[in-house]
C-alpha cells in the first residue's frame, strides 16, 4: 500500500464535502500523487504506539489494530485536496519568514512569533491536523524503561 486511502474511498469522502473542486477537476494520477504525497507527510510525525507490524511499511495501523484508522483516512484524503489545491510546503515555510510585506500604501505584518502547530508539523490542512492530532505523541512526555 503506498497511501492510507484508494482513490474510490476518498471520492466517497469528497461527495460528502462541500469545496471540493482541486480534487473533482484532478486526473487520477494527480490525485494518486496527492494521496502518496499526503501519506508521506502524514507518516514523518510521531505517533502513539508502535506498528502492528514491525515489517509493515507504513506508520499505520498501530498497537491491535488490523486496519488503518477512518481519521487517518480522511486526513490524507484531506491533505490531498490542500495538494491539489496549490499549497506548496516549501512556499509556505519561506512565507512563514517574513515579517512585513508591501504594496504602495498597502502593508501587511505578520506575528512570526506563533506558527500555527500543524503548519510547523508539516501538515497543509488544520481540517487534517484535527483528525491526526489524537494519534500524535505528546512532545512534552519522554517515556522511560529499564534496561536489566
Amino acid at each position: 500500500m503506498s497511501a492510507y486511502i484508494e482513490i474510490d474511498e476518498a471520492q466517497e469522502y469528497f461527495d460528502l464535502r462541500l469545496h471540493t473542486n482541486a480534487w473533482d477537476e484532478a486526473e487520477d494520477i494527480d490525485r494518486t500523487k496527492a494521496l502518496e504525497t499526503a501519506t508521506r507527510l502524514i507518516d514523518r510525525l510521531n505517533f502513539l504506539g508502535s506498528k502492528t507490524d514491525d515489517s509493515q511499511e507504513l506508520q499505520f495501523p498501530r498497537g491491535e489494530d488490523i486496519d488503518v484508522p477512518q481519521d487517518i483516512k480522511f486526513a490524507c484524503a484531506e491533505i490531498a485536496l490542500r495538494l491539489l489545491d496549490g499549497f506548496d510546503p516549501e512556499l509556505e515555510y519561506e512565507n512563514l519568514l517574513i515579517i512585513s510585506q508591501g504594496y504602495s500604501n498597502v502593508r501587511s505584518t505578520y506575528d512570526r512569533s506563533r506558527i500555527p502547530e500543524h503548519i510547523a508539523a508539516g501538515i497543509p490542512s488544520i481540517v487534517a491536523w484535527r483528525y491526526i492530532k489524537p494519534y500524535i505523541r505528546d512532545a512534552q512526555v519522554v517515556d522511560l524503561s529499564r534496561a536489566t
